[in-house]
């Protein structure tokens, strides 16, 4: 297996996204790649156990991308082996009327995982400067006050939008939430296969959409969104990585290995130890278990 530097797909200076690859070759085939992706996720599983027990992070992991980029099965793969009460995953849809009588955060905020948990946000609060800069008349759904026709919606307001997402996220790393940002990064003639095979899979066909189609057709206008947010908001504290999506078992490890590798730099995450007195009294305690 090629040995991987994470800081490649770590977006630490402004970037062309058509200068990022959307493949890229671990020199194996995708079993081996697969059998890597088993190990790396079972220390990642130990890792979130010793993280609930310290309970002083929480990891919050967000994933985005074109439609069929991966983001369900990316999630399946990496953290199947993560035990189900320290993991919740939020998959967030079109804002229901509740949502949209707040800001355009809170129902992500509400989301937050809590101290020793791991949240996966599947689309995030970026789809707020990403889906509706593209489709800008979705703004008026969120009925803000100083927004009362399309002329509001420019340069500025998409200029406060950045900064208050960039201090959403600097506020919760502050007080102790680890963020990494993901881009599935796929190419448009992938995105053409993926869709094709739900039109001619039957049992993939439930998958598909019209307005997948409708969509694509925005490929570049979406496309220079993302590099547009990546650039704005990838930060020391919670930066954006790009990940070659065109081949998922290689997407999958990419994304593990991140995890696990910026994870493992926090040394002081360690599991609890027993205060003197209890320690102290372990036989006593085994006594009594064994006097029942």
């Amino acid at each position: 297996m090629k040995s991987i530097d994470i800081n490649e797909f770590k977006v630490s200076e402004k970037i062309n996204l058509s200068d990022r690859s959307t493949i890229y070759s671990l020199e194996e085939d995708s079993k081996t790649t697969e059998k890597e992706l088993k190990k790396v996720r079972k220390k990642l599983g130990k890792l979130q156990d010793t993280m609930y027990a310290h309970g002083k992070y929480a990891v919050l992991i967000c994933i985005q991308g074109m439609d069929t980029a991966g983001k369900d099965s990316m999630i399946r793969e990496v953290f199947k082996d993560f035990n189900t009460r320290g993991v919740i995953v939020h998959s967030f849809k079109v804002p229901t009327p509740k949502e949209l009588s707040h800001d355009y955060i809170w129902r992500h905020y509400i989301a937050l995982p809590e101290r020793g948990k791991f949240g996966i946000f599947n689309r995030t609060h970026y789809e707020n400067v990403l889906v509706t800069r593209v489709h800008p008349e979705y703004i008026f759904g969120e009925n803000i006050p100083s927004v009362n026709s399309i002329d509001d919606i420019n340069d500025d307001f998409w200029n406060k939008r950045f900064e208050q997402i960039n201090n959403f996220e600097k506020h919760i790393t502050d007080n102790g939430t680890i963020i990494f940002k993901f881009f599935l990064n796929l190419s448009k003639q992938e995105q053409k296969n993926r869709l094709l095979r739900r039109l001619n899979k039957q049992e993939k066909n439930w998958k598909f959409s019209p307005g997948d189609l409708k969509e694509r057709k925005l490929w570049d206008k979406y496309f220079a969104c993302y590099e547009d947010a990546i650039n704005r908001t990838s930060k020391p504290h919670a930066p954006w990585y790009t990940i070659p999506a065109d081949d998922k078992p290689t997407a999958r490890y990419i994304v593990a290995k991140i995890l696990l590798e910026t994870l493992q730099t926090y040394k002081d995450i360690k599991e609890p130890e027993l205060d003197d007195e209890v320690k102290a009294n372990f036989n006593l305690y085994k006594e009594q278990l064994e006097n029942e």
